[in-house]
């Protein structure tokens, strides 16, 4: 298992979502991704995504002005 942290910061929609799928498309079942967004959408949009294609989120919180998403990747998109 392997952890790898995503900086979507000053992204605007889809861009969040997309840097997101990019990212796990890399990994494997059991990692884990670590986002950090400061567009509000993502805390919804990214989870959706997430329910979509399989992977399960740990984590999805706004903290100050940013949004931090943990994601343990399920399978293989």
């Amino acid at each position: 298992m392997s952890e790898q942290h995503l900086d979507a910061r000053r992204l605007l929609c889809p861009m969040p979502v997309i840097r997101v799928q990019d990212a796990i498309a890399k990994l494997v079942a059991g990692d884990l991704l670590h986002v950090s967004c400061t567009d509000p959408g993502a805390l919804h949009d990214v989870p959706a995504w997430c329910r979509v294609h399989g992977h399960r989120v740990v984590m999805a919180e706004p903290r100050d002005d940013e949004v931090y998403i943990c994601i343990e990747v399920v399978k293989q998109t």
